[in-house]
């Protein structure tokens, strides 16, 4: 049974997370705080294994709960609560860097407020499974030759920590995921995975060349366009530019812009994945990789909160496999393990 104390200002809040998660069976609510210096108390008395925790809240806000927290040995996780604005999300990268271990965005209203359920409790569950993993201060990288692309939005983020979590830290290709997010929020993201991820992983800067056994996670507001570069040896490596042309599918990274650009540079050592997400990103950069002689993959039904991406995708009948969340990992090392063969 997973413990939980909740610690926001507002009732409401409060109220709805309770309600959203007292139907899971492994996990049970123990708790509520009105703000930090009662949300101390209550991690004193009532040892919760994991903190909901809203950053600016009357007397003492989440920061500093973060802060004081630090130096304790048994303590719980925190999953940090943000709202949709800048302010929010350099405090939520704050926050991460004080010691919280993920971060979740408040919707703006109730309907939306009903819909995060799944993913809630899914983070929940993430931050008991999955223990911090402590890299190698020096990783000796080498330019890719092949590329694994990954697209998501709605109930993405939570899929991404098992996913790549179990990628190998060997992997041979460079990894760049494209997650639908708000501005401010992905250099956050980046953090939390890194932590998760036996591969590093990090916010993509313009310009930036694609490492084998590496991830990037692109920088919300700019497409990141997958770029060739020729190499002294005659072969094409590539690399990230970040692109301010206009939102595709209303959003801006696209699913679609990545998928195809990496397809025009890698060609057939190109692999594909869609998870979870709403409308139709992805599915012309799937078949982009396809027509390429790349590998395309989408994730199970049932493990996703909405199937649009994904079912835009088979729609264009360019799907090689369709693959449960838990041997997606498995799969893609699978397909790019046989780039090697072939290379040989």
């Amino acid at each position: 049974m997973i413990r939980v104390l909740i610690v926001d200002d507002s009732l409401f809040i409060r109220t709805i997370l309770r309600d959203l998660l007292k139907d899971s069976p492994d996990i049970e609510v123990v708790g509520t705080a009105v703000n930090g210096i009662d949300a101390l108390e209550k991690i004193s008395g009532l040892k919760p294994d994991v903190i909901t925790l809203d950053i600016e809240m009357p007397r003492m806000g989440g920061l500093e709960v973060l802060e004081a927290l630090r130096n304790e040995n048994a303590k719980p996780k925190v999953l940090v609560l943000s709202t949709l604005t800048s302010r929010q999300a350099d405090m939520t990268h704050r926050a991460l860097r004080l010691g919280a271990d993920d971060f979740m965005l408040k919707p703006k209203d109730v309907p939306n407020v009903r819909g995060i359920e799944r993913e809630l409790v899914q983070k929940i569950r993430n931050l008991v499974a999955f223990p911090t993993i402590v890299k190698p201060t020096a990783v000796r990288q080498q330019a890719a030759d092949a590329i694994v692309v990954i697209g998501s939005s709605a109930g993405g983020p939570p899929m991404l920590d098992t996913l790549l979590s179990a990628l190998p830290p060997d992997l041979p290709a460079a990894v760049v995921v494209t997650q639908h997010m708000p501005e401010g929020f992905t250099a956050s993201l980046a953090e939390r995975l890194n932590r998760v991820s036996p591969l590093p992983v990090k916010e993509t800067g313009n310009g930036e060349s694609l490492q084998a056994g590496a991830v990037l996670i692109a920088k919300a507001g700019f497409h990141s366009v997958i770029s060739g570069v020729a190499s002294g040896s005659g072969s094409v490596h590539g690399r990230i530019i970040h692109s301010t042309a206009p939102r595709l599918h209303a959003v801006r990274p696209a699913v679609d812009t990545t998928f195809t650009s990496a397809a025009h540079v890698f060609g057939p050592r190109t692999v594909s994945v869609l998870l979870s997400g709403m409308g139709n990103d992805g599915g012309e950069g799937t078949l982009a990789v396809k027509a390429a002689g790349g590998t395309t993959m989408v994730c199970a039904e049932e493990d996703c909160l909405v199937y649009g991406m994904a079912r835009s995708a088979l729609a264009r009948n360019c799907v090689d496999k369709v693959v449960p969340l838990g041997r997606l990992a498995r799969e893609i090392a699978r397909a790019v393990s046989r780039f090697e063969v072939n290379h040989v």
